[in-house]
């Protein structure tokens, strides 16, 4: 099997046992992000917008790791601490992709790490 562990310090470092993103063949599968902050790995609690925006640029720095952008991204998987945060989410979600957008899904869930509202995963062909 062709795996390559994938960290970058323009991203969280994980707070667990798993790695940022794990590249097999021409897909990198990055774990879900939540909205900490590299340099300082603080949690950034502002509103949804804020939190999303930061989740957002913790994948665009592991895609950029690999020389890729969201034009690579083919899935992505979105959950949130209650589906309210939905349009906001989708919002800034979307400023992140100019067309040809990825497979998704979106669901709400009990409760996030570190009691997020919010945490994206995805699935880049590189």
């Amino acid at each position: 099997m062709d795996k390559t562990i994938i960290n970058t310090l323009e991203a969280p470092a994980p707070i667990g046992p798993y790695n940022q993103a794990v590249k097999s063949g021409d897909l990198l599968f990055i774990s879900g992000q939540i909205a900490l902050v590299p340099e300082t790995e603080v949690l950034l609690t502002g509103s949804i917008a804020e939190e999303t925006q930061q989740v957002m640029e913790n994948l665009k720095a592991i895609l950029k790791s690999e020389n890729a952008d969201f034009k690579n991204v083919i899935k992505t998987t979105i959950f949130l601490s209650g589906m309210e945060h939905f349009s906001t989410v989708n919002e800034i979600y979307s400023q992140y992709f100019s067309s040809d957008y990825p497979a998704r899904e979106t669901v709400a869930v009990k409760g996030l790490p570190r009691n997020v509202n919010v945490e994206i995963s995805m699935i880049a062909s590189i």
